[in-house]
């Protein structure tokens, strides 16, 4: 690797707050007025970080997908998920849902009981990975996956780790099966912590920092808490930490599709036409619900 390869900032996108599912806030780079994708994601969600209390918790309930995958990554608290395929799930901190919705699934993602009767702090993430033309209506997939079974990278003496969610980094990779080559790393660098990393040069790039200030790249360009930076193609990456405390931050790359996309709320396709079918299988029930026992749900 060489300077000369390392990857620039092409721009800086701030994310602002809003409100999605049943009611939370999160912070959201994109989609938005300045940024509608980096292909091929299609959306990255902040959620949180907030305290909840007794009876305040939020989340999204019942709501279909068709054409792409969810992510969703905790870093405090607890989720539930359940939907019309019959999986079931608690992730808690550190642990990952991967969704592949395919040809179409009703989804229900909401904080766990406990949180929901005693209160707590919820922190995670939610992205959205769009799929190729030809995986749009593949079976839906469920990859549930715990913290402690995901591989982190200890890089300059430990001033550097890197917690891989997807795809892989220096010859070590995730567990997780993508429908296209994506990675998902989630870095911390700690005060003084630098590194010069290799991705693959076919992949489109992109990092939010959601703690501390960051510099990216030879110019050293500083990236902020809750800012995103679209980077320029190149085989490595620079990343030093540019303040007194710990920085931390998503570091999401994917090779892009170069297709069509047609979105309507949670369908994403290649035109408008299928669009239309895929908001009248749903509302004709072909997506079919989530089953439920009331004694437990």
């Amino acid at each position: 690797m060489t300077e000369s390869n390392a990857r620039t900032v092409e721009r800086v996108v701030t994310a602002h707050r809003q409100t999605e599912g049943g009611g939370f806030i999160v912070r959201r780079p994109f989609p938005a007025g300045e940024i509608d994708s980096v292909d091929p994601f299609l959306l990255l969600d902040e959620m949180g970080p907030i305290t909840y209390g007794a009876g305040e918790a939020l989340g999204a309930p019942d709501h279909p997908h068709r054409g792409f995958v969810t992510v969703t990554y905790m870093l405090e608290g607890e989720f539930e998920h359940a939907d019309s395929a019959g999986h079931r799930g608690r992730i808690g901190p550190g642990d990952v849902q991967w969704m592949t919705a395919g040809r179409g699934i009703v989804h229900s993602e909401m904080p766990s009981r406990r949180i929901q009767e005693h209160g707590g702090r919820v922190h995670g993430f939610q992205i959205w990975v769009n799929l190729p033309a030809k995986d749009k209506m593949i079976q839906p997939r469920y990859q549930e996956i715990r913290s402690e079974a995901l591989p982190i990278l200890a890089l300059d003496e430990g001033r550097a780790q890197a917690k891989l969610i997807a795809g892989g980094l220096l010859g070590t990779s995730s567990r997780i099966d993508t429908q296209t080559p994506i990675v998902y790393h989630d870095w911390t660098l700690h005060p003084g912590g630098s590194v010069e990393v290799p991705y693959p040069e076919d992949l489109n790039l992109l990092l939010y920092v959601f703690q501390g200030a960051l510099a990216v790249g030879t110019e050293q360009r500083v990236v902020g808490d809750g800012q995103m930076a679209i980077l320029s193609p190149g085989s490595c990456v620079v990343l030093r930490n540019q303040g007194p405390g710990s920085v931390r931050f998503l570091l999401l790359g994917g090779e892009p599709l170069e297709e069509p996309v047609a979105r309507y709320g949670p369908f994403v396709m290649n035109t408008q036409a299928e669009i239309r079918q895929a908001v009248a299988d749903f509302q004709s029930g072909r997506l079919a619900q989530i089953t439920r026992d009331a004694r437990t749900d």
